[in-house]
């Protein structure tokens, strides 16, 4: 579905990412993990048009979107959700969910994404009015997965989930992760809580100083050396 190949991308003249590549197939959840500066947002960025790769390419499902705007990606059928989560928080749960629809306007469909939504996470449907300002840090973060979603989108990418949040609210959170891949939903997941994300994924790639070096099956990554040197300090 996806197939980022050597992409090189700069930050102000300075290398970001080094001729890194990966891809994700359809129905899979792929991980890409390491430290913070690895490079691992920037690679989400590139794919959602919102940065530029110096050279290097990607495609999606087979059309070439280097280069493209972020508003053209979207409507391809990939959802970005960001780090740091982004809601808006003067808006009601309800709204910010809408917000996330703009691909349709059918009112039928809009209502069908939104139930989907509220049984995937039944606190926002009990918040449903509340301000997003007003709600959990975890309870903002299952908004913008929930707002992501209402794009009904081919290739969801989420980056950083469980940055900030208690350990319980990251267990719920991975969680509502591994029921969406249970449901069939193809989804590249940025994280820096290693041992989480290589055992929910199907295949990782783990970034270093924006360099790729080592790939695997998610089970192999977390026995190999590397990880649990570098990552799980065993």
């Amino acid at each position: 579905m996806l197939k980022v190949n050597e992409i090189k991308v700069n930050y102000g003249g300075i290398p970001a990412l080094h001729e890194v590549s990966f891809e994700v197939k359809k129905g899979e959840l792929v991980a890409i993990v390491g430290a913070n500066g690895a490079g691992k947002t920037t690679a989400l960025k590139t794919v959602v048009g919102t940065l530029s790769p110096v050279s290097g390419d990607i495609e999606f499902e087979g059309i070439d979107i280097t280069g493209k705007k972020s508003a053209e990606i979207v409507q391809l059928g990939i959802t970005y959700v960001p780090e740091g989560r982004h809601i808006f928080g003067p808006l009601t749960v309800e709204e910010n969910l809408l917000l996330g629809a703009f691909t349709t306007s059918n009112n039928e469909e809009i209502k069908e994404r939104m139930d989907y939504v509220y049984q995937l996470f039944p606190i926002l449907k009990e918040r449903y009015k509340q301000k997003g300002e007003t709600l959990s840090g975890g309870e903002q973060q299952m908004l913008a997965i929930g707002r992501g979603l209402m794009a009904r989108p081919k290739l969801l990418m989420l980056d950083e989930p469980s940055l900030g949040l208690m350990p319980k609210l990251v267990a719920e959170v991975f969680e509502a992760i591994s029921l969406l891949k249970e449901q069939g939903h193809t989804i590249l997941l940025v994280e820096q809580n290693v041992r989480e994300a290589l055992e929910l994924a199907d295949r990782g790639y783990i970034l270093q100083t924006g360099r790729t070096i080592h790939s695997g099956l998610g089970r192999e990554l977390l026995e190999s050396e590397i990880v649990k040197k570098a990552f799980l300090g065993l």
